[in-house]
């Protein structure tokens, strides 16, 4: 099968190869891929030296059960699904790769393979982050930082879904889209700090951030919380060791783990066949281009998703 392998020794560190088509275990199913979009867990994880055993990356996918594994008997042989790797090994960058079964959302006839593709890690990832509010969100004030991108175009659509007051931060490229999306908000972060204001919001979700912890603290209303996403580093781990001593007025902050699962998964893909919400899809390019797409998003600043389509 054609596979977009990692190998350190070259430059850029992925190439288009042949590689062994992989076998499914027990409980898991293989998929032929049809789609696959590209997530900073991608690209941080190569530049963090996790390497995937099979060297292929991809997590975030869309595709084809073509043979099931022993045990596995929930999904059958031509169910279409979606699903999130990245806890299992990746392999999404390829022709073919293998999930547990129990991990994969079937995908409704109405929903393509590319929009699927962007469900399960980016999408997810947002609605769990909002849930991690623990209240209702109806007529709640939340913020999104990085609002432009993955996670943070499904994030305000979903904040507004759910009845929330939505202001969006995002960069100047990106405002038309913002907007575009539902937020009642939009702040380009060039011209003005969202978090300057005390006590405004109910709900942060910094998205790939690296603000204060005080900043977010500051901005929070009695009770609110502040969900960080990723970003970088001194603040996900500031916010893991430090986040309970800006706990005050019932403020918190916290850092999200998202976990896949097919639940979420189906929930989520249930909203776009609705046409509750719509992925933010900048391009898809094919296989071939594969590898120059993942590093064009690891350079940051792409206008929501891109995918790989594997026809």
């Amino acid at each position: 099968m054609k596979a977009i392998v990692y190998d350190k020794s070259i430059p850029g560190r992925l190439e288009l190869r042949e590689a062994e088509k992989p076998a499914p275990g027990k409980g898991e199913v293989l998929v032929r891929v049809r789609a696959v979009s590209v997530n900073a867990a991608d690209y941080r994880s190569m530049k963090l030296g996790i390497v995937p055993k099979r060297l292929i990356y991809g997590a975030d996918n869309a595709g084809t059960v073509v043979e099931t594994g022993e045990g596995a008997s929930r999904l059958a042989v031509g169910d279409a699904v979606l699903g999130d790797n990245a806890l299992y090994g990746f392999g999404g960058f390829a022709e073919y790769t293998t999930a547990p079964e129990a991990l994969l959302a079937k995908k409704p006839e109405n929903v393509s393979f590319e929009a699927a593709a962007t469900v399960s890690l980016a999408g997810v990832t947002a609605l769990q982050g909002l849930r991690l509010y623990g209240k209702d969100l109806t007529a709640k004030r939340v913020l999104v930082l990085g609002a432009g991108g993955g996670v943070g175009t499904y994030a305000v659509q979903l904040a507004k879904y759910f009845g929330a007051n939505v202001t969006a931060v995002c960069g100047p490229r990106n405002v038309g889209q913002t907007r575009s999306l539902g937020a009642d908000r939009v702040i380009d972060y060039s011209k003005e700090d969202c978090l300057a204001a005390r006590d405004a919001y109910d709900l942060i979700l910094a998205v790939n951030g690296g603000r204060k912890l005080a900043q977010y603290r500051r901005a929070l209303a009695a009770g609110g919380t502040a969900v960080i996403v990723g970003g970088a580093l001194k603040q996900v781990f500031g916010a893991m060791a430090f986040g309970f001593l800006h706990a005050v007025g019932g403020r918190k902050i916290c850092t999200l783990s998202a976990k896949a699962n097919a639940v979420d998964s189906a929930y989520l893909v249930g909203l776009l066949a609705d046409g509750k919400i719509t992925p933010v899809i900048e391009k898809v390019v094919p296989l071939e281009d594969g590898a120059d797409a993942i590093h064009y998003v690891a350079r940051g600043h792409a206008q929501g998703k891109v995918v790989i389509r594997i026809d």
